[in-house]
């Protein structure tokens, strides 16, 4: 093997070992970007009714607080919130 062969090997293991390092760096600028838009439009969301973006209402449902729609009438939960809904209407249905 000659000293110009093994001198271009080197830059192509360099090359790719750089190609590697950008590529990882721009998958972690990528994900950051995505997470901060993601965080930005709940940050615009928030207390805003999916479906028309009128202001959404707290009202308590069978001890639970829902969220209703000013305008469409529509009825959002979070998380866990229709397992209570469930359970309360089961204990109420039970007495």
């Amino acid at each position: 093997m000659s000293i110009k062969a093994s001198q271009q090997e080197e830059e192509e293991y360099f090359a790719r070992q750089e190609f590697a390092r950008r590529k990882q760096d721009l998958a972690a600028h990528e994900s950051r970007a995505a997470e901060t838009e993601r965080l930005r439009v709940l940050a615009v969301a928030r207390d805003r009714c999916p479906k028309c973006c009128a202001p959404l209402v707290a009202v308590h449902y069978r001890g639970v607080e829902v969220d209703t729609c000013a305008r469409c009438q529509g009825v959002w939960l979070d998380y866990g919130e229709l397992d209570q809904v469930v359970a309360a209407g089961r204990d109420s249905w039970a007495a």
